[in-house]
Formats: structure tokens, sequence, C-alpha cells
């Protein structure tokens, strides 16, 4: 099972459509909303959290996230608002499936 954590710049009820492959929570769930992103990455290391799914486009730019084993998937969307990112769920999905996710997955539609 794939553990993914939803950044807090994204609809929390994205979580509820990657299906059973999947354990998704988001940053509210797990109470790190006052995290910064450096702390964030940390946190999910210490939580077996490896995957960050965001629509910050600067993150990999402002943060070492190899340095806490997360992998970033973000997503190229000019709005995060859920019908806007509800279709990169399934491009997120056939990554996984096809074994291609790496360090650092830019999502375009």
């Amino acid at each position: 099972m794939y553990r993914l954590l939803l950044n807090e710049n994204l609809p929390k009820k994205l979580k509820y459509r990657f299906g059973d492959k999947f354990e998704v929570t988001t940053v509210p769930d797990m109470g790190w909303n006052s995290l910064q992103n450096g702390e964030l990455l940390k946190a999910m290391f210490d939580s077996g959290i490896e995957y960050l799914v965001t629509a910050d486009k600067n993150m990999s730019f402002q943060q070492n996230y190899r340095k806490w084993n997360v992998k970033l998937i973000v997503l190229n969307t000019p709005d995060n608002q859920y019908e806007f990112v509800l279709p990169f769920v399934s491009k997120i999905k056939e990554l996984f499936d096809l074994n291609q996710i790496q360090d650092y997955n830019r999502i375009d539609l």
C-alpha cells in the first residue's frame, strides 16, 4: 500500500478518490497545519509517509526533500479547486501502476 499525504493546498475530499492501493491522509488530518515545509517533510519521514501530493511548484527548489526520503508529486494546475485537481488522480494512479514514480514527479494534464 502506498502512503500519500495531500498538502493543505489541495482539497481534503480528494483523498477519497485514490482507491484501495493507497492510504491517503491530509496535512489537517495529521494535525500538521502549522508546520513549515521543512518540518512537514521531517514529520512525513518520521511517520513513514513517502509521497507528498502538492500544488506547490516551488517546494522542490525550496526544500531538500530527498534528505527525508520523500517523493514529490507536483500537480501543474492553475487552480487547486476540486474540479480542477480531480483529473490528476487518474494520472497519479497511472504512474504508480506503471511503476514510474520518481523522486520528483510533475504532472500535467
